[in-house]
């Protein structure tokens, strides 16, 4: 089968190579295998080429990409209740070097979920861990009410897009920030309350003037470094600072006496360690919003198969909106806006 393998560390355009004769892969237990028809693009994809990232498998090659959509054929001995050419989206075993960009992979059984008939391929491709990833981070984690005022560092990233969607859908005001006049543009079409031209604004500054000096009660930061210490300076009284990821780098670093003396929290959140009912429940949350018109996953392009390391160059320069989708089989849609 075709698949795109990290051979090497370095830049996706050197790390990369794409191979025609890949064997398929074996399903493992606590795996369903699937041919795929599309995969997410992720920054984390580029951190892994790098080798910058937690779980990038030991060993050359690999296949790497984390979030696909496509038809079960064949799942792992210990697996039930699946069937042969259902349709799902999933977060794959890309840590064991079986991701989803390949003709066929393995996905985890425990977050293997349904995909709506309305939803298109590249929809759904993008969908599952931004949406799950924020909602974790806003509810389960972050306990953002109605009313609230919410932050969201890199609004136009695709986990920032979700957020601004999801705090939406809770009666968060939300507060985002991007770095050029289209991206701002884009986070306002999300459903922003405000947007913040980082290169033209000090985030802080602009954050407690649009509050009256209240501050963030809660703040999504998939950034960290020094946008995760801007976040420290326009937090509220016993607000929270959700820390999802390193866009920048390098994790932001917490001073503790500060977080003490201002009354606030850090939150580490990742959407792995729940069960399969709950995260069925948070999906089934998050289609009926969706249903509602309330979410939406944008893409910002259908990329070709073998573009994909192009792709993941133009990710690292922060040159996306949205989503980033890898068509991999026949897709009957293009890109969902």
């Amino acid at each position: 089968m075709r698949a795109w393998q990290t051979t090497r560390t370095g830049k996706p355009t050197d790390a990369l190579e794409l191979n025609h004769q890949t064997p398929k892969p074996e399903p493992r237990d606590g795996t369903v295998q699937i041919q795929v028809q599309a995969a997410g693009i992720g920054l984390p994809d580029v951190l892994m080429c790098q080798g910058k990232y937690a779980m990038t498998p030991g060993t050359f090659p690999f296949t790497q990409g984390q979030e696909v959509v496509g038809h079960v054929v064949g799942w792992g001995d210990d697996v039930t209740g699946r069937k042969l050419g259902d349709r799902v989206m999933g977060v794959t075993s890309f840590f064991t070097g079986h991701g989803g960009f390949a003709e066929e992979c393995l996905v985890l059984d425990g977050f293997c979920l349904p995909v709506p008939n309305d939803m298109t391929d590249a929809e759904a491709a993008g969908f599952l861990i931004p949406f799950h990833t924020a909602y974790i981070a806003l509810v389960t984690r972050g306990h953002v009410e109605e009313g609230e005022t919410l932050l969201v560092i890199g609004g136009a990233g695709g986990t920032g897009q979700a957020a601004i969607q999801v705090g939406k859908a809770l009666g968060a005001t939300v507060i985002a920030t991007a770095g050029s006049p289209d991206k701002v543009e884009f986070c306002r079409e999300l459903g922003a309350d405000h947007v913040v031209n980082y290169r033209h604004e000090e985030i802080a500054e602009a954050v407690n003037a649009l509050t009256g000096g209240h501050g963030a009660d809660a703040i999504y930061d998939p950034v960290g470094g020094e946008a995760f210490e801007k976040a420290t300076r326009c937090v509220a009284h016993e607000g929270r600072i959700l820390a999802i990821g390193f866009a920048s780098g390098s994790w932001g670093k917490t001073d503790t006496a500060h977080l003490v003396q201002n009354n606030y929290s850090v939150v580490g959140v990742i959407p792995s360690k729940y069960d399969r009912p709950f995260k069925e429940e948070v999906h089934s949350r998050l289609l009926a919003w969706r249903g509602e018109g309330k979410l939406v996953s944008r893409v910002d392009e259908l990329v070709g198969f073998e573009d994909l390391p192009n792709a993941l160059e133009r990710l690292a320069k922060r040159e996306v909106k949205g989503k980033l989708v890898l068509s991999v089989g026949s897709l009957g849609a293009g890109t969902s806006h």
